[in-house]
């Protein structure tokens, strides 16, 4: 039993405990903690066999044996029965350090943090000094608390007893203090560490990645490749880092350095296609995913979500063909992409094929997965029209998350549905649910589309004094946006001139079309100034400035800006649509003739104009 258990073959030894007891062997002290041991790595599914076994070795006389009674705790708090795991633990005759450690360790991992403290508490009172392990679970639990002042003693424990020394109590008050926002003190300790092993090293990437400083780490592989040899977990990390922020050329050495050394798995090879994707080099992307190693969901999911990021819709959906036709079963990510297509080119019938395969199949393995993909199906039926579905979707949802949340006020925003959009944020925040800065944007666009002045700067003030959350320039762009609608240009004008943040053309934009829209020509010309300073190449602002400047009479300006249009060489994008007919994708663009029904669509185009005519002439 205990071979099998060691190398991980935890049914193989219940079937041999099995066999053993059909023998009418009895076990001792040493059999039913191997048995506790197997059922607590097999996870709750076994958790019943466990309970029987307890009911054995009661009645065998085994309840008061130490041993016994710590590997009870340990099976019942890995598998989340933390209550009869302390009633094991309260039930004891006589505790030595394993029980309490492997009761902190219990809370910690069922989320009780404030209890893992009582429990410690209690055992210092005790006179137990707590060991490796108990340090390790009590840093542990200040990282989920972000209890920085309790993991400061803790710190200060481990220095007076001489063990800072440990590189694994080290990288746990590492990731202590990176998790209560405590950097400085991050810095302190990693620049004291003398002897920095891999595990360190990613700490600190992963650190400066999750703020977003990718230059940050750049500088911190360069170092670590001079004291150790990145693993794969770190160049993994690395390239994430560098996939945020579209850094390019750091990206592109990683690649190199793991061609050079080999260091490869799936999950990097799915951070690379990622990270090419969302630098807009979807060739190189697309070459990394045909020639890495066997591809498995995942890696499809990686690369459907590239070509989407970049706007090839289609290539998406023909990679989803691709993978059906390996006979592969889709995951949860590609279904997502899928969805995510459907909803780009408004195909409603397709999107709902995905939903029913979804409903049939129980796609979704966890909670978390479940409300993404049905986030995604509200967002598609939202953006396909069918806004009546899109809500009994979002009513469904049984744990609504801030996503939720913020995609059915979008939704109702898109719609033209302010009123309902208003009415959804405010039944959000009565529910407790706090909004985020895209919750604040939709609605104040929402209230902009709507007419809503008065709830729009009720929001806005709300914003920062209730909500905590620094507006950034898409929501002053909103606002003036609003106040222009309104007619409120002086305001929105204001609003612009007192910002913190540096205006784009966007936001003078937003001012510029309000003013035309009410013939103010003054405040359009000063905007038009304002804008011809900034540097931008968005041929809508500049033959929106060339308009005002014709409406002013000011030709010599409109012919200029007309002249550095055509320097620049701007051209209007074409038009496109796509319409969805009999399972069939259809896409047609502005003055394209290519497609083949081309002559039968002109023919019916002219018999609808007829009949038109001849209706109403």
């Amino acid at each position: 039993m205990k071979e099998y258990v060691d190398y991980g073959h935890f049914e193989f030894a219940l079937h041999i405990f099995q066999q053993m007891r059909d023998s009418l062997v009895q076990g001792d002290n040493y059999t039913f903690p191997i048995v506790n041991r197997a059922i607590s790595l097999l996870g709750p599914e076994h958790l019943k066999c466990g309970e029987m076994v307890h009911c054995s070795t009661i009645q065998l006389g085994f309840g008061e044996n130490l041993y016994f009674s710590n590997t009870l705790i340990e099976m019942y708090a890995k598998n989340g029965l933390i209550d009869a795991a302390f009633r094991v633990f309260d039930e004891m005759p006589d505790r030595d350090l394993v029980s309490w450690t492997s009761m902190i360790s219990g809370y910690v991992s069922n989320g009780d943090v404030i209890s893992s403290y009582r429990i410690f508490r209690k055992m210092r009172i005790e006179n137990l000094e707590p060991n490796l392990v108990t340090l390790l679970s009590m840093f542990g639990a200040c990282s989920v608390d972000t209890n920085v002042v309790q993991g400061r003693k803790l710190h200060c424990y481990v220095i007076k007893n001489g063990m800072e020394n440990d590189g694994s109590l080290k990288n746990s008050i590492l990731t202590m203090y990176s998790k209560c926002g405590s950097f400085q003190d991050v810095e302190i300790l990693f620049n004291t560490i003398l002897r920095r092993d891999v595990v360190t090293w990613n700490i600190m990437i992963s650190i400066y990645s999750s703020c977003g400083d990718s230059s940050r780490v750049a500088e911190i592989l360069d170092k670590m490749r001079t004291e150790v040899i990145p693993s794969v977990e770190t160049l993994t990390l690395a390239i994430s880092s560098f996939a945020k922020s579209g850094h390019l050329l750091q990206g592109e050495k990683v690649h190199a350095y793991v061609v050079k050394t080999g260091v490869f798995d799936n999950i990097l090879q799915n951070s690379l296609v990622e990270f090419y994707a969302k630098c807009g080099e979807v060739g190189k992307a697309l070459q990394l995913f045909k020639e890495g190693p066997p591809r498995n969901y995942i890696t499809w999911g990686a690369m459907m979500s590239g070509f989407l990021q970049n706007g090839y819709i289609k290539e998406a959906i023909e990679m989803f063909y691709q993978l059906q036709g390996t006979g592969m079963k889709p995951g949860s990510d590609v279904l997502r992409n899928l969805v995510l297509a459907y909803s780009h080119l408004g195909a409603l019938q397709l999107g709902k094929v995905v939903h029913g395969f979804v409903i049939k199949n129980m796609i979704c393995s966890c909670a978390e997965d479940k409300v993404a993909m049905e986030t995604s199906l509200l967002n598609m039926y939202a953006k396909c029209g069918s806004i009546v579905i899109a809500r009994r979707c979002f009513n469904q949802i049984a744990v609504k998350d801030v996503v939720s949340w913020s995609s059915m006020i979008e939704a109702y925003n898109n719609h033209g549905l302010g009123f309902e959009a208003l009415q959804l944020f405010n039944c959000m925040v009565d529910e407790g649910v706090e909004p985020n800065s895209i919750t604040i944007l939709s609605i104040l666009s929402a209230c902009s589309h709507s007419g809503f002045v008065t709830e729009a700067c009720k929001v806005f003030e709300y914003m920062t004094g209730r909500f905590g959350i620094k507006p950034d320039l898409n929501h002053y762009t909103c606002m003036v946006d609003l106040l222009g609608r309104s007619g409120e240009l002086c305001k929105a004008r204001e609003m612009i001139e007192n910002m913190v943040i540096e205006p784009d053309s966007r936001i003078w934009g937003s001012l510029l079309a309000a003013s035309r829209i009410h013939f103010d020509r003054k405040l359009g010309t000063y905007v038009a100034e304002r804008m011809m300073e900034l540097d931008h190449d968005t041929i809508d602002y500049d033959t929106l400035i060339s308009n005002i400047h014709v409406s002013s009479e000011r030709w010599v300006e409109a012919e200029n800006v007309r002249k550095v249009m055509r320097e620049k060489k701007l051209k209007k994008p074409p038009g496109w649509s796509c319409v969805e007919a009999r399972g069939k994708l259809h896409g047609f663009v502005a003055s394209d003739g290519s497609h083949p029904k081309m002559p039968e669509i002109h023919g019916i185009l002219q018999c609808l104009n007829r009949n038109t005519m001849e209706e109403f002439g």
